[in-house]
């Protein structure tokens, strides 16, 4: 299709935009946005332009950021749910914010494997992409071969920037603050492990059995089925752990949209909380301070969380991906009381 002769020799002059169109027999302006990920070309033009540049060792670092002045705020269609809306909501909102005040244009988008993405993406004239919450591995290649910048939030990718909350550490003070109550026999409520988040925060609950050399007890431990709706799933999985014996005495559980429902479950069984079992929660949505009893939980900033995703787009760090991670604390609340109201970590 063209000829790569004289760019084999390692001596020759550096490649050029003007022999990338040569090459493939277009207009110097054509490959210049496709280059800068410029709208007004098909997405078919625009990785055969890329690819041929890569093949005629074309210097990218030479290309000057484009400024980013519109931003796709992805997020997955199996979170685009009520259970999941006070979670991504204020990160949104935190999103909004931040391009308020950099002069960018932000767009919502809820998609899924089956969605033409691509598609989408370039009607909105996208300059970056922004996805939040568990994306599958495809996806986000696809999403990749746009050769616009992306970051994620709260998940992690290996080779994609992202910024997550501590989500270790929310399992670890979850769990802690019930072994230091006296609470022994604590069961875990989990959504799907294959959430970077959900996991993480599995791993945070083991790790504080650990130290306090309590043997993790498989039957505590319930992966929530997700192809039924939460309420019910969680309605099960309290059933379940109500007719143990000994019947476990704290649930942690990981986010608070399921410790909202499983609290409400023990209490129409007759179970008193804290008293005969303490709940703690994690995310600290609205919800949580107005439930009865208020739900202790692990206090995440979602705005933050939102913005901090736009900051890692307007950064330019180059080939290294960045991996920020944010603090979170422990909120006290009724369900599960101390003498202390809020503990920072």
């Amino acid at each position: 299709m063209y000829d790569m002769t004289k760019h084999e020799a390692g001596h020759e002059a550096a490649t050029t935009v003007r022999d990338i169109a040569k090459a493939a027999g277009i207009s110097i302006g054509t490959v210049s946005r496709a280059l800068k990920n410029q709208t007004g070309l098909t997405e078919q033009t625009r990785r055969l332009i890329v690819g041929i540049a890569h093949e005629l060792n074309y210097d990218f670092g030479k290309l000057k950021p484009r400024k980013i002045r519109r931003l796709s705020f992805l997020l997955h269609r199996q979170h685009n749910t009520l259970a999941s809306s006070p979670f991504f909501s204020p990160m949104l909102h935190g999103v909004e914010e931040i391009c308020r005040h950099y002069g960018i244009v932000p767009s919502f988008m809820a998609i899924g494997p089956a969605d033409p993405v691509l598609e989408q993406i370039q009607r909105h004239g996208t300059d970056a992409i922004l996805c939040a919450g568990y994306f599958e591995t495809e996806l986000l290649s696809l999403l990749r071969a746009t050769q616009k910048p992306i970051a994620l939030i709260d998940t992690c990718v290996q080779g994609f920037d992202s910024v997550n909350p501590d989500n270790q550490m929310a399992g670890y003070l979850a769990t802690r603050h019930l072994l230091a109550s006296g609470r022994r026999r604590i069961a875990w409520l989990s959504g799907s492990p294959a959430h970077y988040s959900v996991g993480e925060r599995a791993r945070g609950f083991r790790k504080a059995l650990f130290e306090a050399r309590l043997l993790a007890d498989p039957e505590l431990e319930i992966v929530l089925p997700h192809i039924i709706d939460l309420e019910q799933a969680v309605a099960e999985a309290v059933h379940h752990l109500l007719t143990l014996l000994p019947r476990p005495d704290a649930i942690v559980c990981y986010n608070d949209s399921c410790a909202l429902i499983a609290m409400r479950c023990c209490i129409d069984a007759g179970i008193r909380i804290p008293n005969d079992i303490a709940i703690v929660g994690c995310d600290d949505i609205a919800a949580a301070a107005l439930a009865h009893p208020p739900l202790t939980t692990i206090r995440i900033d979602k705005e933050k969380l939102g913005a901090s995703g736009v900051r890692l787009l307007l950064q330019n760090h180059g080939d290294t991906p960045q991996q920020q991670v944010l603090p979170v604390s422990l909120v006290v609340r009724d369900s599960a009381p101390t003498n202390k109201r809020t503990l920072h970590y």
